[in-house]
């Protein structure tokens, strides 16, 4: 069937890598100094990592190319995450999902968080984290249903947290249309739950935007379940 899917044009490519470390379904590599997809069906055509390619090589093209298949991709993911050895838990424990109640492991996974304050309130919109870099507004309870959000959602981008029905929210909307009014932020990412009221920092963000004066900037809105499945993505 035809649908959109990444193409890449190798006389442009000159191997940097960065698309790779863009791409969160683990879709591309570097081989023999260029970047490759490695199967059409690790690509879900959203183009992450087309904003991380300075060169121009990476496009998205619509032909007939294989489904995306989510269960394939987290197959392949589980499977560079081994080889990568950075993150040391017993297979048995993960499987058998054990608590842990006595003690602590000295191994962790690695943090992919490149900036300090992360909660709205605390951030600075003139902060130079937040230069040339998508800008991830995250619900408070989704990293508590997914496990993968920072390789997901945090590697590369910078982050604020936010709850629309906990916070005091009466400055986010200014605070949110001060950042967007900077040139160097891209694109914007909103990760919210599938409830009710998680919905609060879309209406936020559209808000902001509108204040912001900006018709140039790129809103999808992300929605997980509690599972920490992504249940639709959609621009606003």
């Amino acid at each position: 069937m035809k649908r959109k899917i990444i193409k890449i044009d190798e006389s442009l490519c000159d191997g940097c890598g960065d698309c790779v470390t863009g791409c969160a379904e683990g879709a591309l590599q570097i081989i023999n100094g260029v970047a490759k997809l490695v199967r059409e069906d690790f690509c879900d055509g959203i183009g992450d990592c087309i904003g991380k390619c300075h060169s121009g090589a990476l496009t998205i093209e619509e032909r007939d190319a294989d489904d995306f298949n989510e269960e394939a991709v987290e197959k392949h993911l589980l499977t560079l995450r081994k080889k990568d050895s950075l993150l040391q838990v017993p297979r048995q424990k993960v499987v058998a999902k054990q608590p842990i109640t006595t003690g602590f492991s000295t191994h962790v996974m690695p943090s992919e968080l490149e900036q300090w304050p992360v909660q709205l309130h605390l951030v600075n919109p003139a902060s130079p984290f937040f230069s040339n870099k998508e800008l991830v507004i995250l619900s408070t309870c989704s990293p508590v249903a997914c496990a993968d959000i920072h390789w997901k959602y945090i590697r590369n981008r910078s982050v604020v947290i936010a709850c629309p029905k906990l916070d005091k929210t009466d400055k986010y909307v200014e605070k949110l249309a001060a950042i967007f009014k900077r040139e160097d932020v891209p694109k914007i990412i909103i990760l919210r739950m599938t409830v009710p009221c998680c919905g609060g920092l879309t209406l936020m963000t559209k808000h902001a935007n509108q204040m912001s004066g900006r018709n140039n900037l790129v809103i999808e809105e992300h929605t997980m379940n509690i599972k920490g499945e992504i249940e639709s993505v959609k621009n606003i």
